[in-house]
């Protein structure tokens, strides 16, 4: 087995704390090391080093260098920029040279999961499933009817197969990002999981499907790299597609998919909202005032309240009298945040 880590992005969502040139994977948000970190940590106990890739944008190269010093350089692909994840998946499945039968779990960068052995246990069921032959997905049992998350339909008639009975079923299909009304639905049929793209495969199943459904993505990258070209103007060509619609609707729609349920506190901390909910999840016995967090910050406080501080570990944050806001550091900037109204679609205005 061997792990495939997607880090990269825009830098957008978490906007002026994330920034282009240093996005989300690569900050320390939660509990001191960056998010990758945490990745890479919570798969230790299943790999060693030498068996986790990470594809990411090239200009990220020093920064992953420093944060994962481990890793040895040449299990560092790097793509010219970024291409969806279709591209990125498709680059793993050519460039890293592994046996065709070896099992490649694909995964991001900058999630959090609370119960790391369930994770853990959930992927060892994952893989079970992919040995035998299927594209299988984890399934993140849903909490809420979140309009912002994909699901995974499993099919009605799936039988359970893997340890005692309980494991990878069927999927019927995909969903994304449904309204409220049908998230209600999906949920109420106990059959839909909120999609975490996290993905399961054996590498030779995987090149087999992508030929079939994403040959026009698969086959260009193919070529470039036996041909050892530089990817951009390969990338230039290349449709900037998920590799949920890409590969795995089409191929459940053809029976090859499977979903491993997973109720493992999971996030995509996807928004503010997302980090506050994180944060006070992990809030440890200390100080603090009501719903006021300051996880990482040298913090001193007179009469606030409701607020999150963001600011790196040797900076002094001093606040006086706020209430609904989030403050960062990086540069000093705030948002208005009302606690009332937290939803994941929720968007910071300037204050």
């Amino acid at each position: 087995m061997y792990v495939v880590i997607m880090a990269g992005g825009g830098g957008t969502r978490l906007w002026p704390l994330s920034r282009r040139d240093r996005p989300k994977p690569f900050l320390p948000l939660l509990d001191g090391g960056s998010l990758l970190q945490a990745t890479v940590a919570r798969l230790a106990p299943m790999v060693e080093p030498r068996d986790v890739y990470l594809v990411t944008d090239a200009r990220y190269d020093t920064l992953i260098r420093e944060q994962l010093p481990e890793l040895p350089v040449e299990n560092i692909c790097g793509e010219p920029f970024g291409r969806n994840t279709a591209a990125a998946v498709a680059l793993a499945a050519a460039a890293i040279d592994r046996p065709d039968d070896d099992v490649m779990v694909v995964l991001p960068a900058d999630h959090r999961i609370a119960d790391e052995a369930g994770f853990r246990a959930a992927l060892e069921i994952a893989v079970g499933a992919a040995h035998e032959g299927s594209l299988v997905t984890l399934g993140i049992t849903p909490t809420a009817p979140e309009t912002g998350y994909g699901y995974i339909v499993a099919a009605a008639d799936a039988s359970a197969t893997g340890a005692a009975g309980t494991g990878a079923r069927t999927v019927e299909r995909f969903e994304e990002k449904p309204p409220l009304a049908r998230a209600l639905e999906l949920i109420d049929t106990g059959r839909a999981y909120w999609n975490a793209g996290i993905f399961v495969w054996r590498r030779d199943r995987l090149l087999a499907q992508l030929e079939r459904h994403a040959a026009g993505i698969l086959g260009p990258i193919r070529d470039a790299v036996a041909a050892g070209d530089d990817l951009a103007q390969t990338y230039e060509s290349l449709a900037s597609v998920p590799i949920d619609r890409a590969l795995l609707e089409p191929a459940s729609l053809e029976g090859q998919v499977a979903v491993v349920p997973a109720a493992i506190g999971w996030s995509d901390l996807g928004s503010w909202a997302a980090i506050l909910d994180a944060l006070e999840a992990n809030v440890k016995a200390g100080p603090h005032n009501a719903g006021l967090i300051a996880p990482l910050a040298t913090h001193e406080d007179a009469g606030s309240s409701d607020s999150l501080v963001i600011a790196q570990a040797d900076r002094l944050v001093a606040t006086v009298g706020l209430r609904d806001v989030i403050v960062s550091t990086r540069p000093t900037h705030s948002w208005s945040c009302p606690r009332k109204r937290r939803s994941r679609s929720r968007r910071s205005s300037t204050d």
